[in-house]
Order: structure tokens, then sequence, then C-alpha cells
């Protein structure tokens, strides 16, 4: 479905996307993740055509990309860009027509739309009369108007409250259940750990860590705790055999060093406070791409620290 090839871009002398190869297979919802500045969107856009990569190759449906090409995909830039003083429902006929779409279909589709993603009532309205999340939902309606094949979704999240970003979810799962490919990227690793069967890490304009999620998850989640619990933290990090504490206010996600029994943390916090939840989990996406980029000696965006 999409097959990028040691991909090279450089800004004045920086090094932006640096010799990134990436192989995505047809349906499922594969997640580009990374903290801000990462490459990602500069990836999305060579993908696009909309920038060419100094080195490197892209490939869409076996084929370079074209404008041809371009009509299969669904688009959704991390810059929203709509035409405020237009109403909505003729902003999407407009754009759907732009797509290939008769304007009669367009209008049909649009209208299904606007009642899914519940803005019921607004189609009548100026986009400028819409909320940020509102007119968020009716940027994504434009990306999936034209039933594209290939769906690259650049931070679709941004602006949405709870409900609607859980709203979005569940459209995105429906759409992978039809078969569609899903290329989701953000650098909210949590909110998208369990969309995606494959991921790709990234920082720095470098690949981390790539594979299925599953196979990741596996790999890394070894004796990591979530504790929540009434002492101090300090204690917690005293313990013997404890690797490292990380503090999420409520709870902490305690990793222990190889052969600890989680039971010996356990007796421990016991003796020193009260323990309201102990759980042998999984490690985080978070906490597995800090200590990847860790491990192979590289810098920690601070975003992500």
């Amino acid at each position: 479905m999409l097959r990028l090839t040691n991909v090279v871009k450089r800004y004045s002398g920086v090094t932006a996307v640096d010799r990134f190869s990436l192989l995505v297979e047809p349906g499922g919802i594969y997640g580009l993740l990374g903290p801000n500045g990462a490459g990602k969107t500069t990836t999305i856009r060579m993908i696009m055509g909309i920038i060419e990569p100094d080195e490197g190759s892209i490939e869409i449906f076996d084929e370079p990309f074209s404008e041809k090409v371009k009509e299969r995909i669904g688009y959704l830039p991390e810059e929203r860009g709509m035409y405020r003083k237009m109403k909505v429902l003729d902003q999407l006929v407009f754009l759907g027509e732009i797509k290939g779409v008769p304007g009669r279909v367009a209008a049909e589709r649009a209208r299904k739309w606007i009642k899914k993603m519940g803005l019921g009532g607004w189609g009548d309205k100026t986009i400028e009369s819409l909320s940020k999340g509102m007119q968020q939902k009716v940027q994504f309606i434009s990306t999936v108007l034209h039933d594209p094949q290939l769906l690259i979704l650049d931070e679709p999240f941004a602006g949405l409250d709870p409900i609607n970003t859980q709203l979005l979810k569940d459209i995105i799962l429906e759409m992978k259940k039809e078969g569609r490919t899903i290329v989701l990227s953000t650098h909210l690793m949590d909110q998208v750990e369990k969309l995606c069967e494959r991921i790709c890490l990234i920082n720095k304009g470098r690949k981390v860590l790539e594979g299925r999620l599953a196979d990741i998850k596996m790999e890394f989640s070894k004796n990591v705790v979530s504790l929540r619990y009434t002492g101090d933290r300090g204690d917690i990090e005293m313990c013997p055999g404890v690797e490292k504490v990380n503090d999420f206010g409520q709870e902490l996600s305690v990793t222990l060093k190889e052969g600890i029994d989680p039971n010996d943390l356990l007796r421990y916090a016991l003796e020193r406070g009260r323990i309201e939840r102990f759980e042998i989990g999984e490690m985080s996406l978070h906490d597995i791409f800090i200590a990847k980029v860790k491990e192979e000696g590289g810098e920690i965006d601070e975003e992500v620290a």
C-alpha cells in the first residue's frame, strides 16, 4: 500500500528526515508516532507530493506518486485549511467535486456524514461560526467524502474533547473493518495505543522502533507494575530491585530489575503505606519510546522526557 525507501529531507543543512524507510501493508491501522518535531509531518508531506525528498523513493499502490494516485488517498493535514465564509454543506460538496465525486452524490454523502459526526443542523452554517472541534470534524468529513482506499491522518484528535475523540476513534475502527488502510500520525502515543496493529516510533527524523504493537509490548513489558499508593513515592524508589518509577499523579508505573519478583515490591509497599491498586501490567508506549532511545544512546525530545 505504501513504501518509503531511505528517504531523506533536509532544510538549510538540518536533516528533518534521515534515511527513513517504511512499509505499510493493505488493511488495518498503522501508527506513525513520535514527539513534535520528530519528522512525522515532513514525511507525510513527502508521501503526498507536497514536498520532494532529497534522497530515496516513495511508492503508493506500487507506483510513484501522481495525481491519479492522489485521488485514492484521503489526507487530513495537521494544519487545518477551510474556506471560513462558506457554509458547511457547500464546502463539503465543493471539495467532493474536486475529488471527482458528482455534486448530487457529494451532497448526499455529506448530509449522511454531517449527521454521523453529530453536526446535524450545522450544514447551512458558515465554517467561521463553528467551534474548533466542529471545524475539525468538518475537515475529517472532507477527508473521507470521496471514499478513499488509503487514509493519512495527521494529528486527527487535535481540538476534540473526550466525547468527540471517542466518536472519531469509533469511526476509524469502523473504516478499518471496511478494509481501508489508515496511517495515523500523532505525538499523543496513549491516544492510539489501542488502535494500531503496527507502529513506527521516530525521533529526530530517525526510526527508533517498528513492528507489531503486540510483539513490541511483549518484548518490553517485563516486570512492570502499576501501583496506586498512598505512601511516599520516595519509599518505592528506594525499594531493592526497583529500576525506575514514573509518577502519573494518581498512579505510579514501577519498572523492576530483571529477575525481581513483583510480590517483593508488594510486601515492601504494604509495610510503608496503603495499596489501593497493584497490577502487573504492560509498559506504555511512552516508556518504551524513552527506553529505546536511551538504549541507542540518542537524545530524548524534551516534550516526552
